[in-house]
């Protein structure tokens, strides 16, 4: 199993916008091969992480280079709502004890 976490900064009082888009926005994911759960994680009202699990690193980089993906991303959320670009982080499972 292969792990991609988006971390992302908010601008203070922004939060509500930025949840309120990741609710609405069409991932196009449910579809993609390899493609196993999203979560959307929030540690305080400025910083969260996207979560997504993969049946392979390989279905994930497939999905970076599809037209799903080109949609996904083509959903601009407002500016002013994030600080910064996001910082990809890609984990390889070891062990899952679920």
């Amino acid at each position: 199993m292969y792990i991609a976490m988006n971390r992302f900064t908010i601008n203070a009082g922004q939060s509500p916008v930025f949840e309120e888009r990741w609710q609405k926005r069409n991932s196009f994911l449910k579809d993609v091969p390899g493609f196993i759960k999203f979560r959307l994680l929030k540690l305080d009202d400025t910083h969260y992480s996207s979560y997504a699990e993969w049946a392979s690193e390989a279905d994930f980089r497939a999905w970076t280079t599809s037209e799903a993906f080109r949609k996904a991303h083509g959903q601009v959320m407002p500016e002013g709502v994030i600080a910064g670009p996001p910082q990809l982080e890609c984990w390889d499972v070891v062990l899952d004890g679920g």
